[in-house]
């Protein structure tokens, strides 16, 4: 208790060293992607730091490879980028199929099995991204080695929809949490079946957790690359494949500008979720 009141009392030599630290933090999370943004504008033919001019040379660069390659090619950045959309899509409705009805088990239920169907679908974030890159690539060429089965874009859709569903799962249940049981039974008491009260009380309640659940599934299957490195083939790679493909030789200053348009976008969709939660926006 004397170090609470000394720390409060000791006014701002502590506010300091605390605002230092976080200062601190903040600026090891963020200094990557400033570099990266600031880089992205920079006007000359070779990269330095800091550009010495200042263009949108580059991202005029990034929309002719982004808009200029047909889609039919997979090598094509386009159909990189189609391809992570159809699986960001596929992903995140996926995940919030099997979310939904989970997290009213896990929130309504009792027992000694919550706990443990918990903590199962949280392994994957403990797990060695490589560890499951390694395993569904198993997975896959045992799949098509012994039933002949090709899993085509599923071979990333699999693997994203384990990496999402934690977090999905997550944004469920804290809204799951929040509703009152008694409202499930006053529509029950008025005639409604245990599935219509579900459907028409409780899944509206959960609107918030859902709509962060799908947004945040998008962007980590939009953005995962590890897992994605395995899995990918010649016919089915998404755009962030395509950017390690394209830097791997030398930096290629066009993929900086495709970089800080992800960042961007990720940022609006993370700020959408933001309002979402807070109830000050929608999906639609």
């Amino acid at each position: 208790m004397a170090s609470i009141f000394a720390a409060r009392n000791g006014g701002g030599s502590f506010r300091l060293v605390m605002a230092t630290l976080a200062g601190l933090g903040l600026l090891i999370a963020a200094l990557p992607v400033v570099i990266i943004v600031i880089m992205s504008f920079s006007g000359d033919a070779n990269l330095k730091f800091p550009p010495s001019s200042v263009s949108l040379h580059w991202y005029g660069a990034a929309w002719k490879v982004l808009s200029g390659e047909s889609s039919d090619n997979p090598m094509s950045p386009l159909s990189g980028l189609l391809t992570s959309f159809g699986v960001g899509a596929v992903t995140m409705c996926a995940c919030v199929i099997a979310c939904v009805p989970l997290a009213y088990a896990l929130v309504r239920g009792s027992g000694r099995s919550r706990n443990g169907i918990e903590l199962l679908f949280t392994l994957p974030l403990v797990f060695p991204l490589v560890v499951l890159g390694v395993a569904y690539l198993l997975m896959s060429e045992t799949l098509a080695a012994t039933l002949g089965l090709e899993l085509g874009i599923f071979r990333l859709v699999i693997p994203h929809i384990t990496l999402a569903l934690p977090f999905v799962l997550r944004n469920c249940m804290s809204a799951m949490s929040g509703i009152n049981p008694d409202l499930e039974e006053a529509a029950m008491s008025l005639g409604a079946s245990p599935f219509r009260a579900a459907m028409n009380v409780v899944v509206p309640l959960m609107k918030p957790g859902i709509l962060a659940g799908l947004i945040f599934a998008f962007i980590i299957s939009f953005n995962e690359f590890t897992v994605t490195f395995f899995m990918y083939t010649v016919d089915v790679r998404t755009l962030p494949i395509w950017m390690y493909s394209r830097t791997v030789s030398s930096l290629d200053p066009t993929t900086l500008a495709i970089s800080t348009l992800i960042i961007a976008l990720d940022v609006a969709l993370i700020a959408w979720v933001d309002k979402i939660v807070g109830g000050k926006a929608s999906l639609f």
